[in-house]
């Protein structure tokens, strides 16, 4: 949820969001008296809502009466990440980037003061970093790809992006304070290949840098606290290509 409680906010809307929400995070189908449950709904309501989400496919019933979600909440997720209209050349840039490093290769961008990665292509030498996976929004303050887009903003709009999403410390090397991102920022000019060591997950490194001329960053990430420095030409390489 972000911002202030909308004062014709429906309930029932807000009700089903909730359920899809519990679902989702759920590491097992779940039958409709734990969603009820989870959801401080009484158990009445919870079955009109969940017969509901599954007839319009957002929810799926499994044989043994535990609920997932359903075929229409990745027809959504697909929909969302093509409305964005990523450079035409992304996707062969990030998967000709991860095979000349064997690094992945991620493409992000801010949305609404969100940073969301819209496309990935795997590589051997990087850890699976869940966060990181496409359709998902990631820390701003934590990843290389935040910090080269926040770079590119105002001091006034990256305290708005900053504020959105929360300082979340990831390990014990996350910046703690909008100050301490503001302090690391300073030293790099507008522009800049961007650095994070260790801020995002321990042993991981990552760099990121905006493409000129627009609001999308390419970023890699690599196992252990270094970025191999053919790694880093590469990436500028790509950088220019899609710019």
């Amino acid at each position: 949820m972000t911002g202030e409680q909308p004062s014709d906010l429906i309930r029932s809307v807000s009700r089903a969001l909730r359920v899809l929400e519990e679902v989702s995070r759920a590491d097992r189908p779940l039958p409709v008296k734990v969603i009820a449950r989870r959801c401080d709904l009484n158990l009445s309501t919870s079955y009109h809502l969940v017969r509901t989400l599954a007839y319009e496919g957002y929810l799926h019933r499994r044989p043994d009466g535990g609920y997932v979600l359903g075929s229409q909440v990745a027809e959504r997720f697909h929909e969302m990440l093509d409305a964005f209209d990523r450079p035409p050349r992304a996707a062969a840039v990030l998967r000709h980037l991860a095979s000349v490093t064997g690094h992945t290769a991620y493409l992000a961008r801010l949305a609404d003061e969100r940073l969301l990665v819209l496309d990935v292509a795997e590589g051997p030498c990087s850890p699976w970093l869940e966060d990181l996976q496409a359709g998902l929004e990631t820390a701003p303050h934590a990843t290389a790809l935040g910090k080269a887009l926040l770079l590119s903003l105002t001091s006034r709009a990256r305290r708005a992006v900053l504020t959105a999403y929360g300082l979340r410390r990831f390990t014990s090397a996350t910046p703690a304070t909008v100050e301490d991102v503001e302090e690391e920022l300073a030293r790099l000019r507008p522009g800049q290949m961007v650095e994070e060591h260790g801020q995002f997950r321990d042993g991981v490194a990552c760099a990121g840098a905006v493409v000129p001329g627009t609001e999308w960053a390419i970023g890699i990430s690599a196992r252990g606290l270094s970025i191999p420095q053919i790694a880093r030409i590469r990436l500028a390489e790509a950088v220019r290509d899609l710019g």
